[in-house]
């Protein structure tokens, strides 16, 4: 049975004062807890993939590192550049967290009903929901991107300033492909909820109904989180440390909590629109009525984002860095038009079921539109001539200060030969370096 449009709405807004407190203590315990676990989790299996022993010192089995790291950066000096825009330089970490908190409101950890009882009192486990949860998450998602911009124009520095704008237009190519994602999972549940959408999810997730929305949002996820291989506005080998460079202590420390906290987040998104949220995976639900009842559901959606924070570490260990104009021809001529390909067929797919009409005739009527414009494309692929090389361009000669500055050659001029001085080394160890032959009597 189809759940109707909001009707687990009407569980939220009733929570007694302290209750609401409460549950706002335990979502941020949640992320700063998980984000403990995963700095831990992340250096020890990079180290395990590159065959390294990793941290091994601070606690049994090193499981303290994250906690002595924390320690250490809020004992380190706190430096304040002396160009920089101070309010500016230290608001940016605050409006770079802050964000990445307020997004796990609307995740949802257990069902809409009042399952579950806290000192007596029956509640959801949910902090809140809303009829446009996710247009929320969104909201929250890009206003953390003017911290890091914030952060590198106010360092008052070359570096910190480029990897602020990377990281600009690295979050609004991704953002636009993750919002079209979103838009298909709109259309298939008919609700922006996040509780909503986790009830239309039985008993098929729509990572299987929609697929290549789920890839997009995966991809998306990375690049929106400046995670490898997309972590181009922190490229330490072209921009030093990034945005971040000029920042140290606890300054430091909340930029790299926002970008964990962020995983978080993304992985938890990723579980409630994708993966069932809060519902048992499939061979549990099966024998197990009560898995997805109690408190049970907490421990399912804990598991799925724990799997996706291993994505992202398996990711980082594998992979190497994207240049910068592959990345954005990913994000800009790759996913956005499949997501607008997408979506449209999934517009189409909805509007004919609504209408009543048999899988069989929505096959036929947006099947065989996109088997002819693919037969089209490979039509013209296969028809298209060869380009002609272009003529090779005459030679020019080459001034290496035109105009008084130095500037590199245009097309068609050469650099001319580097004089080089004569080798100082004895001719003996030139010719044996040049592969001659000093036997005797040669």
């Amino acid at each position: 049975m189809t759940p109707q449009p909001y009707e687990t709405l009407h569980f939220f807004g009733q929570d007694p004062w302290w209750m609401v407190l409460l549950k706002a203590v335990f979502c941020f315990g949640f992320l700063v807890l998980t984000v403990l676990i995963a700095i831990v989790w992340e250096r020890k299996v990079v180290a395990w993939m590159q065959l390294r022993i990793g941290p091994n010192r601070h606690g049994p089995w090193g499981m303290l590192q994250s906690l002595a790291d924390g320690v250490k950066l809020a004992l380190k000096e706190d430096l304040v550049v002396k160009g920089a825009d101070k309010v500016v330089y230290i608001l940016a970490p605050i409006v770079c967290a802050v964000p990445a908190f307020m997004a796990f409101a609307v995740i949802p950890f257990g069902p809409a009903g009042n399952e579950v009882s806290i000192f007596g009192t029956r509640t959801a486990m949910q902090l809140t929901d809303f009829p446009v949860a996710l247009l929320y998450i969104l909201a929250t998602a890009s206003i953390g991107i003017y911290g890091i911009v914030l952060a590198g124009w106010s360092s008052g520095s070359t570096y910190p300033l480029l990897g602020g704008l990377r990281s600009a237009a690295q979050m609004v190519s991704y953002e636009i492909a993750m919002g079209l994602s979103f838009a298909a999972v709109f259309i298939y549940s008919g609700s922006m909820s996040t509780s909503e959408i986790v009830a239309h999810q039985q008993p098929t997730w729509f990572a299987a109904l929609l697929p290549v929305s789920f890839i997009v949002y995966i991809i998306a996820m990375v690049g929106e989180t400046n995670r490898a291989p997309f972590d181009l506005p922190e490229a330490e080998g072209e921009l030093v440390g990034g945005f971040n460079t000029e920042y140290s202590s606890l300054k430091f420390a909340m930029f790299m909590l926002a970008e964990y906290v962020n995983m978080v987040t993304v992985s938890a998104v990723a579980s409630t629109l994708f993966l069932g949220g809060w519902r048992a995976p499939w061979p549990v639900s099966t024998f197990w009525e009560g898995a997805n009842h109690g408190w049970w559901p907490m421990l399912w959606i804990t598991l799925k984002i724990q799997l996706l924070l291993f994505f992202f570490i398996w990711l980082r260990g594998t992979l190497p860095r994207f240049r910068y104009d592959q990345f954005m021809k990913l994000g800009w001529k790759v996913l956005i038009p499949v997501s607008l390909v997408w979506l449209v067929l999934i517009a189409s797919v909805r509007a004919l079921r609504n209408e009543g009409y048999g899988f069989g005739e929505v096959v036929l009527y947006v099947g065989a539109p996109v088997g002819a414009i693919l037969l089209l494309a490979l039509l013209r692929d296969f028809l298209k001539k060869e380009p002609e090389p272009e003529p090779a361009l005459p030679k020019r000669e080459f001034d290496p200060m035109a105009g008084g500055y130095p500037v590199p050659p245009l097309p068609g001029q050469e650099l001319p030969p580097v004089p080089r001085r004569r080798s100082r080394a004895p001719k003996q160890l030139q010719d044996a370096l040049n592969g001659a032959d000093h036997t005797e009597g040669s």
